[in-house]
């Protein structure tokens, strides 16, 4: 079986591939300064909890971006399961042409997003993941990634209204009634959905614009769903795209 592991900023999204099939997916929160030893914990429960043998996963593959997990992790899967992840960065085998001023600075979630995306639509295609920032990258009909754009995520831009606003509350994320809010709350509430929604769809038909092409937007991350069926922009959705991104990558360097 195959460990698939993206470490983000705000969550670590976990999976097992059994052949082609996604059969367990986990999301824990990042923290910076787990151990290695309190990583691999973590992981013995999920598995336990599953009913999965640690000594039936053979081989994994990593995306980070979080530069002081990287050790912590290559460690935590030679310590626990007795096997050295492939890393996804520079050296690595994706299959996709890189055609930014310094490839070496994508982050590899944004790569492993684009080559899933293309390798299921098979044309241009622009990946809208929304995680603790909200990345936009374009993907050519050759299979090239060219490079996006990145906003401040949505939850990011809730917490710095509460704290530069004296009087404005903590508030849910949520979708309000209506645009017009009739109490603080929900016009904060309104303010982000919609001015997020407003964000997205303007960036993805800027970029749809300057492309020249009509390329298929995608989204995926722990928002996904939330925002998506609100977009007249994105066209489908797929909270495990990155992780068939790796288990893609995965294959291409063995």
């Amino acid at each position: 079986m195959l460990l698939v592991i993206d470490i983000g900023n705000t969550n670590i999204v976990l999976g097992i591939y059994q052949g082609d099939r996604l059969v367990h997916h986990w999301r824990i929160g990042t923290k910076k300064a787990r151990t290695a030893d309190e990583y691999g914990i973590i992981l013995m429960d999920l598995f336990n909890f599953a009913q999965i043998k640690a000594g039936s996963i053979d081989s994994a593959i990593i995306s980070c971006v979080v530069p002081p997990l990287t050790d912590t992790f290559l460690e935590m899967s030679e310590r626990y399961f007795k096997i050295k992840p492939l890393l996804v960065g520079p050296g690595i085998k994706t299959g996709m042409p890189i055609m930014t001023d310094n490839p070496k600075e994508v982050g590899a979630d944004r790569i492993v997003n684009a080559v899933a995306a293309y390798e299921m639509y098979k044309s241009a295609v622009i990946v809208v993941d929304f995680g603790t920032a909200t990345t936009f990258d374009y993907v050519s009909q050759k299979g090239e990634y060219m490079g996006g754009a990145i906003a401040p995520g949505i939850g990011i831009s809730m917490d710095a209204l509460f704290q530069r606003a004296a009087k404005l509350p903590r508030v849910e994320i949520a979708k309000p009634k209506k645009i017009v809010g009739k109490n603080t709350v929900e016009s904060m509430q309104a303010g982000i959905f919609y001015g997020y929604i407003g964000l997205v769809d303007g960036i993805v038909e800027k970029m749809k614009s300057e492309a020249g092409s009509k390329p298929k937007a995608i989204a995926t991350g722990g928002l996904a769903s939330f925002i998506a069926p609100e977009s007249k922009t994105i066209e489908d959705s797929d909270e495990f795209l990155t992780l068939k991104g790796l288990k893609i990558i995965y294959e291409r360097n063995i």
